[in-house]
């Protein structure tokens, strides 16, 4: 395995940020994922698992390691029959360099439901388990059957089952308490064939309405269709060519918070949106928060900007042909946060990850 050097990072990424990584190397086969990682180890080296780039700020140093770039590909499908009064399945496993959306479309076309309202995510399949990617009702959590992944510590390929994932809102085990420790190879999906589509949510609901040219209900197709157009609207879909798309998508958490403290909020703001996330538990957009603590659309440090599209999503806008750098993203995310702190008592937790920062 020869690593290139000096490899240039923010063309990797959607933010369109960051300095070099001092190695890099693009893994097409497990074995590749095993010799980089036996590589890094003998001479101490850091090491960066890169996926799409989706959910990434690199620092404008670089990163003084090596960059691991997951570009494994290949879909297996297999159907189950119905057994013992459970439904018939069918389970993709997928290697983690495959494009999640293309992953979103060929479900859909085979009529598999359970990542519809997933569509139009940016990124890899390997990237989905990590944060438990979620949206409009749907989260990976629910259809994640298996999780292979490369041991940093055993430098030996292991399994998980979901249970073992550690999912909750946002996170697992690959992005809390085993940070650093995994390189996904491989996600096992188990989706229900024929099954109706999740329109759970208001908003997407009302969209589907808006599109709706037949008196049936919405196909799976439809849905994801949909979902795409809902978040091009919002800068959420990468589009070439739109400013707005150079972003990491959601920079900040929708805050799970105590059903005590969304009444204290209510109590001011009686039209406060709302969504139940567990026993005595709410969630709250956090679009939301960001707007009623007086950021608009368009709000700009330089060429480090809130979305013209949506509040949850900060952009490298550029000005006069300068990139934002990466500390003054952290610098407009920071003004954000305190801002929602001292009208709320909510701190905003960040969802990209750092790099170098």
């Amino acid at each position: 395995m020869l690593p290139k050097e000096n490899q240039p990072l923010a063309p990797l990424t959607t933010f369109g940020i960051g300095g070099p990584a001092r190695w890099f190397v693009d893994a097409t086969s497990e074995q590749d994922v095993s010799e980089a990682a036996a590589w890094a180890h003998q001479r101490n080296i850091a090491l960066l698992v890169l996926g799409g780039g989706s959910n990434l700020l690199v620092s404008d140093a670089g990163f003084n390691g090596l960059v691991l770039h997951i570009a494994l590909r290949g879909i297996e499908a297999e159907t189950s029959e119905p057994d013992s009064g459970q439904p018939g399945s069918q389970v993709y496993r997928v290697a983690a360099g495959e494009d999640w959306d293309s992953f979103v479309s060929r479900t859909v076309t085979d009529n598999c439901a359970g990542v519809e309202c997933l569509a139009g995510i940016p990124g890899t399949v390997g990237g989905t388990p990590a944060q438990n990617v979620g949206a409009y009702g749907q989260e990976v959590a629910t259809v994640i059957d298996r999780v292979r992944a490369f041991d940093l510590e055993s430098r030996a390929f292991v399994e998980f089952t979901a249970a073992e994932c550690d999912f909750s809102y946002r996170r697992s085990r690959f992005n809390s308490s085993d940070r650093g420790s995994f390189v996904v190879t491989r996600v096992d999906y188990r989706l229900m064939p024929g099954g109706p589509p999740t329109v759970s949510y208001p908003d997407l609901r009302k969209a589907i309405e808006a599109h709706r040219t037949h008196a049936a209900g919405p196909t799976l197709i439809e849905v994801a269709d949909v979902v795409r157009q809902v978040r091009r609207a919002k800068g959420m879909l990468l589009v070439e060519g739109d400013p707005d798309c150079r972003s990491a998508g959601s920079f900040f958490k929708n805050p799970v918070v105590a059903v005590k403290v969304f009444r204290q909020i209510a109590a001011q703001r009686p039209n406060a949106p709302h969504y139940p996330a567990g026993p005595e538990l709410v969630k709250i957009p956090a679009a939301w928060l960001i707007e009623q603590a007086g950021f608009t659309k368009g709000y700009a440090r330089g060429p480090a900007a809130i979305s013209s599209k949506h509040t949850l999503a900060l952009v490298n806008r550029g000005e006069q042909g300068r990139s934002a750098t990466a500390n003054e993203v952290l610098a407009l995310a920071a003004e954000i946060a305190a801002a929602v702190e001292v009208r709320f008592g909510i701190r905003l937790e960040r969802e990209p990850v750092l790099l170098g920062l």
